[in-house]
C-alpha cells in the first residue's frame, strides 16, 4: 500500500514536472513572438497610428456586417407609405428640422414592444415593434421616432460599435503583453498542486493566488472602461430625449411613449437588449452596467423640460 502511494506521489510529481515544462514553454513561445513584434515594430508614434486605424476598421466591419446580419434575423419589412400616411407625413416634417435624410422605416415582430435605430443619418434604418401603432398614439410615436432620428443624427450605433472595437482591442493587447507572465505563473501554481499531490489546490499556492491577484487586476480595469462606455452610452439617451423633445415639441408625448413600452414589455436578454427601452432594475451594478437610463428618470427629466418650457402638461402614465 505504502509502495502505491509513493508511486502515485512520484506519478504526480513527474506529471507536475511535465506541466511546468509546458507552461513555461508556452510563455516562452509568446515572449519570442512579443520579441520578434517589438523589434519589427515602427516608432511609437507609428505603432499607435496603426492599432488606432485597425480598431477603426474592425469597428466599421463589425457594424456593417452586424447590422446586416441583425436585420436579417428579425425578418423585418418596410412599411409602405399608403399603409401609414399620417405618419410618414409627421415623419417628413422631423426630417426636414433635423439632419437626416429619409430614413427606411421597418415594422417587426420584436421579443417586446419598442424601437431602435441602425446605420447614419445618410443611410438609416428605424426598426418598429407591429404593436407600437397600437399602444401609442401618433403624437407618442411621432416623438419616439424623433429619439431614433437623433440617434441617427448623432451616429449613435456606429459611434458606440467604435467604442466596444476599441475595448476589444485593447484588451487583445493587454492579454498579448500579459500573456508571457499569465502562463508563467499559472504552470508554476499547476505544477507545484500537482506535486504537493492535491492538483485542485493549485489556486490557493503562492502562484495561484499571485494568478488570481493579476487576473482581478485586469478585470478591474475592464470593469472600470466597460462603466465608463456605459455611462457615455445613458448620455447619448438623455441627449436624443432632449432633441426628440425640442424638434418634436413634444416631451409629454415621448414621456407617455417611454412609460407604455415600460409597461408592456417583459425583461429582455436576448441579442437585441442592447437597444431596447428596459425596465427599471433595482439592482446598482445592473443600472451602471445598464446602456439606458432608468425610464423614471428619463420621464422626470421630460416632464421637468415640458413645465419649464409651458408644454403639455398632460402627466405620463403611472
Amino acid at each position: 500500500m505504502s509502495v502505491r502511494r509513493h508511486g502515485t506521489r512520484l506519478l504526480m510529481a513527474v506529471v507536475g514536472c511535465l506541466l511546468l515544462v509546458w507552461y513555461l514553454g508556452l510563455a516562452a513561445v509568446s515572449y519570442w513572438a512579443l520579441s520578434v513584434l517589438r523589434r519589427s515594430a515602427p516608432d511609437p508614434g507609428t505603432a499607435l497610428v496603426v492599432i488606432v486605424v485597425i480598431a477603426l476598421l474592425a469597428g466599421v466591419l463589425s457594424y456593417r456586417f452586424g447590422t446586416k446580419q441583425l436585420l436579417a434575423s428579425l425578418e423585418a419589412v418596410e412599411l409602405p407609405r399608403s399603409h401609414a400616411p399620417r405618419f410618414y407625413r409627421r415623419l417628413d416634417a422631423l426630417e426636414t428640422r433635423m439632419g437626416v435624410d429619409s430614413p427606411t422605416v421597418l415594422i417587426a415582430r420584436l421579443p417586446a414592444p419598442n424601437a431602435f435605430a441602425l446605420g447614419s443619418a445618410r443611410n438609416g434604418v428605424i426598426v418598429l415593434d407591429r404593436s407600437l401603432f397600437r399602444l401609442l398614439s401618433l403624437d407618442e410615436l411621432e416623438a419616439l421616432v424623433a429619439h431614433e432620428l437623433a440617434h441617427l443624427e448623432r451616429h449613435d450605433a456606429f459611434v458606440q460599435t467604435l467604442a466596444y472595437s476599441g475595448f476589444r482591442t485593447v484588451a487583445g493587447l493587454v492579454f498579448l503583453v500579459l500573456a508571457p507572465l499569465l502562463l508563467s505563473v499559472a504552470g508554476a501554481a499547476r505544477a507545484l498542486a500537482w506535486m504537493r499531490g492535491t492538483p485542485s489546490s493549485w489556486s490557493r499556492t503562492a502562484f495561484g493566488r499571485l494568478l488570481t491577484l493579476i487576473e482581478s487586476g485586469v478585470a478591474v480595469a475592464f470593469l472600470l472602461v466597460t462603466l465608463v462606455v456605459r455611462a457615455h452610452s445613458r448620455r447619448r439617451e438623455y441627449a436624443a430625449d432632449d432633441r426628440a423633445a425640442a424638434v418634436s415639441e413634444k416631451p409629454i408625448a415621448l414621456a407617455r411613449a417611454l412609460r407604455t413600452i415600460e409597461r408592456t414589455a417583459e425583461p429582455s436578454r436576448g441579442l437585441l437588449a442592447t437597444l431596447y427601452v428596459h425596465t427599471e432594475d433595482e439592482d446598482p451594478l445592473s443600472r451602471l452596467l445598464a446602456t439606458h437610463p432608468a425610464t423614471d428618470e428619463r420621464i422626470d427629466r421630460l416632464v421637468r423640460r415640458a413645465r419649464d418650457s409651458g408644454g403639455q402638461r398632460r402627466p405620463p402614465m403611472r
